[in-house]
């Protein structure tokens, strides 16, 4: 902090040598200078908006850059000790599992046995927790049940570790992309200690969380496209080459950990986007070699991270190839490819028949199997009927009988095949109950209908009578068992079986309701698919030839994903935190221990360093608008303002443009929100900061002059750094834990320090 510029006064001359900045008069003009042909300098600047190259040639920009090398490898050394050290810091505490490592460690349990399960987030970040566990002597049999279960003698430390390494880069990464898009120590250093000594920044890389593996990616995808940036004179050499394919694999990364990944991929989008654009205004660019830089670009950005995307998939695939947790959540074609599921090597009857028995499964996820009981509806419920409901696990109550709508002995003969356009009967096989619907309310969704079972022994109503109908079928096609999806609509009222997804009370067993819909849209809560299949007097086949391919098991484990991702609702009584409360650090997260006696954690951000950050943004949106209007009206502001104007308005740009794309989405979003979806966000918030602040500090002399602009300079980074580090003192415990009195009584560790009512450690 002590060093206010990378750049010593003697090398001033050489830096500014390096940048051909355009005076106030032309307004910010883009200007060229005439270049060699030469596919290895084949650019006309350094910086994006047409900055010319040196006249120096690479030689006086390697000049330039030599200035920052000797500080600036003594500062990263700094950094990456600090940021190693606070991360790794007490890794082991507490030794008992903590908030969403009941999920994750869990995961990487099940890769560790093989086992398949089912998550709203891409598999690479629990494989890597599930490797990183593997390689340090986890054996895989930890349970993970509930928050607060102790470890005792697993090794969890490894993936604990790991996490912790990865969310350690995260500090070095800052401060190399805020050098890179500055040249300045001071900004970097600003925006490295900002992370570094935030307790939250701190809290969410200690744990088994996918997190830090997600930012560490992101993070690393903006540092090798800003150092890609820097190689544009020096187009298609081996370095060139290095940080493009380098940012591609890092995308392919962020979004192989989760969705969000996404924005970071938007990010270089028009990153990339803007590069090209400068590129076709290059005159010295024949179209060919505008297609060479298009075509690299496309290969680097969009191809390979596509490939490592899928090649995640098919490891993920590959992997997890015993069945497990996660079947339910799949079709029944699916499941016929896990080791130890009762579909796996089955042999079956390929097309349903009259007189089959079989399992009906929902398309939804958690859709279950349509399942009835002998228990009735209870007073006051629908018609006082036998209960129907969709039961999420393999049981004898899920079998049916399909009849004919008038042939009860569809068993004698051979059996007639079941086709699109039929009309059948479902018999539940244990009560002898025809599946029925009337126009009685529906349990919990009352713009349905209720679905009974009623008769008994074959007798019964019309109500009993439904139509299967074969979705994307024409008359006469046959219902294949697991591939075709199937509706089945009500002949008497005209709705279509459906599974709400919601549960029942107790009286129906906390199963899922079934009802009859009148909105016959096909979704997959009014599709299903037959399953099991027993007809003795069919074929059977091997259910091998009905496995799904790669392709069609991938589209449908996105499905999953994005149905899953969408569904995740609050449940009643729970928080649910609202983007708006991120940024002002309003509500933190409770990771570990409720009262005096447990060993408590809190996800808080340091409050110093996040409402600094917050400051910030509304600094630098005033400074570039004071810039641009000094600019617009002709001010002279001479060759450093010029500088620090381009910095804010390029360097500055690209942060705020992250914080944004990792932000604002977020306000969109129907599911739950927690407060840790703001952690990418805010190392973008952080790294504008110390940018930000950095030209704020040396633009001191527009208002003093020297020396009194000088000591203005280093009195603010002084007292920056010292209101960081004191903030971190005080709110530590926060992070590294804490026992004995809460914060509200007299002797706690954080006594006093409640600033917010809505804090709630």
């Amino acid at each position: 902090m002590a060093k206010a510029e990378c750049t010593p006064k003697w090398n001033t001359l050489a830096l500014r040598n390096r940048k051909t900045c355009p005076t106030p008069e032309k307004s910010f003009q883009t200007t060229f200078t005439p270049v060699s042909k030469d596919k290895n300098s084949q650019t006309a600047g350094l910086l994006a908006g047409g900055d010319t190259q040196s006249s120096n040639g690479p030689s006086g920009q390697f000049l330039a850059r030599g200035s920052i090398e000797s500080p600036s490898k003594v500062l990263l050394m700094l950094v990456a000790g600090l940021s190693f050290s606070t991360r790794l810091y007490k890794i082991t505490e507490p030794p008992h599992v903590c908030w969403d490592e009941t999920h994750f460690g869990k995961m990487g349990s099940y890769y560790i046995n093989r086992t398949f399960f089912f998550d709203v987030h891409p598999p690479l970040g629990k494989m890597l927790i599930g490797l990183a566990g593997y390689m340090s002597g986890y054996d895989g049999t930890f349970p993970f049940i509930k928050p607060g279960d102790k470890y005792e003698n697993q090794n969890y430390w490894g993936m604990r570790g790991f996490c912790a390494v990865l969310g350690s880069f995260l500090p070095i990464f800052a401060y190399l992309i805020v050098l890179e898009l500055s040249n300045s120590c001071t900004a970097a250093i600003i925006a490295a200690t900002l992370l570094i000594f935030d307790t939250g920044c701190i809290t969410i890389s200690q744990y088994i969380l996918l997190d830090p593996i997600l930012m560490f990616f992101i993070m690393a995808a903006v540092l090798s496209m800003v150092k890609f940036n820097q190689q544009r004179y020096r187009s298609f050499t081996a370095s060139w080459w290095f940080w493009l394919v380098l940012t591609g694999i890092n995308l392919a990364g962020a979004l192989g950990v989760k969705f969000v990944g996404l924005f970071v991929i938007v990010l270089v989008g028009l990153n990339t986007i803007g590069d090209l654009w400068r590129l076709l205004g290059d005159m010295s660019l024949s179209l060919v070699d505008i297609a060479k830089h298009f075509l690299a670009r496309a290969f680097a950005l969009i191809l390979l991270p596509l490939i490592l995307y899928v090649t995640i998939f098919a490891v993920h695939f590959v992997v997890l190839n015993k069945s497990g947790p996660g079947d339910g959540f799949f079709s029944s074609a699916f499941q016929s490819r896990l080791i130890g599921n009762n579909l796996h090597n089955a042999s079956m009857p390929e097309y349903l028949a009259f007189g089959s028995t079989v399992t009906i499964k929902n398309l939804r996820i958690a859709g279950g199997y349509l399942h009835s009981h002998w228990h009735l509806y209870p007073e006051g419920v629908g018609a006082r009927q036998q209960q129907v409901t969709a039961y999420l696990h393999k049981d004898y109550n899920n079998l049916w009988v399909v009849h004919r709508q008038q042939d009860n002995n569809s068993q004698s003969g051979n059996p007639d095949l079941v086709r699109h356009g039929d009309i059948v009967r479902l018999e539940h096989k244990e009560t002898t109950r025809n599946l029925h619907s009337h126009l009685h309310e529906a349990p919990l969704t009352k713009k349905h209908f209720q679905v009974t079972g009623y008769g008994i022994n074959g007798t019964g109503d019309a109500n009993d009578l439904w139509q299967v109908e074969v979705c994307g079928g024409r008359k006469g096609d046959p219902v294949k068992v697991l591939r075709s999806k199937v509706r089945f609509l009500h002949r008497a009222t005209g709705c279509v079986l459906y599974s709400s997804g919601k549960t029942l009370p107790k009286w129906g067993w906390e199963q899922i309701e079934v009802t009859c819909s009148p909105y016959l849209k096909e979704t997959p809560s009014s599709q299903w698919n037959i399953e099991d299949h027993i007809n003795p007097k069919l074929p059977n086949i091997s259910l091998s030839v009905l496995k799904p391919n790669f392709l069609e098991i991938l589209l449908e484990s996105h499905i999953v994903m994005f149905r899953g991702n969408s569904g995740l609702k609050p449940k009643e009584n729970e928080m649910n935190s609202k983007p708006w409360h991120w940024p002002i650090n309003y509500q933190g997260l409770r990771f570990s221990g409720v009262n005096a006696t447990e060993y408590r954690v809190y996800l808080l951000g340091n409050p110093v360093v996040w409402w600094i950050n917050l400051a910030s943004l509304g600094l630098y949106l005033t400074m570039v608008a004071v810039a641009s209007i000094a600019t617009q009206r002709g001010f002279s502001l001479g060759q450093q303002r010029i500088e620090h104007s381009l910095v804010l308005v390029r360097g500055g740009g690209l942060l705020m443009l992250g914080w944004l794309l990792h932000y604002a989405p977020f306000f969109t979003m129907g599911r739950i929100l927690y407060f840790h979806h703001y952690f990418p966000a805010m190392l973008f918030s952080s790294m504008l900061t110390g940018l930000t602040l950095d030209i704020l500090f040396r633009s001191a002399d527009l208002l003093l002059h020297p020396p009194y602009s000088y000591w203005f300079q280093r009195t603010g980074q002084l007292l920056l750094l010292f209101s960081i580090l004191y903030s971190f003192y005080l709110f530590h415990p926060l992070s590294y834990g804490m026992t004995g009195p809460l914060a509200h009584e007299p002797g706690s560790a954080m006594a006093g320090l409640k600033w917010m009512d809505s804090w709630e450690f």
